[in-house]
């Protein structure tokens, strides 16, 4: 990755937080022109996983993605044909969990390696995303637990974080 370029960033929205049963219900990814996509996933059928306090938190019922959700196979699909070779995410823990339960039940593989933020960053860097990711999401005013967003707020926060440290640089 060069200092000319951006990367891609992804986001998951998930029933729960349960590494065991939970599944993705939104994906959201920020392309490196800042280009955003986003899907809702229609639950699978072996998925039956639900917390209500996760709902509270993203806003989105099992009702709406049984009614608007794509299938696991076309979100898989699509997201291989945005031709992307690394993703970034921020939770690598659980969206490369939730990355991998949807490829799997699609039965396909990801086209692309999921890989953390912190990978991009030195650690000055890291010791400023946090606070700059909560001025980015103030400044956006856009509500965060929604994939395409959360994966914007990432894509505007290295951006931040990036040019404050090469501002910083003799």
């Amino acid at each position: 990755m060069t200092r000319d370029s951006s990367p891609a960033f992804i986001d998951f929205e998930a029933s729960s937080l349960d590494l065991i049963a939970s599944y993705p219900i939104e994906v959201g990814v920020c392309m490196p022109d800042g280009a955003l996509h986003s899907w809702l996933i229609c639950p699978h059928v072996l998925w039956r996983d639900w917390s209500e306090s996760a709902e509270t938190i993203h806003g989105i019922s099992r009702a709406r993605l049984e009614q608007e959700g794509m299938s696991v196979s076309e979100v898989a699909k699509q997201l291989n044909d945005l031709r992307l070779d690394q993703v970034f995410c921020d939770a690598w823990t659980f969206d490369s969990f939730w990355l991998h339960r949807l490829f799997r039940a699609a039965g396909e593989t990801p086209g692309f390696q999921l890989e953390s933020v912190s990978m991009l960053l030195n650690p000055a860097q890291v010791r400023l995303w946090s606070g700059t990711r909560q001025q980015v999401i103030a400044d956006l005013g856009l509500p965060v637990h929604r994939a395409a967003n959360d994966a914007l707020i990432l894509h505007k926060t290295w951006e931040r974080v990036i040019l404050h440290g090469e501002a910083a640089l003799p």
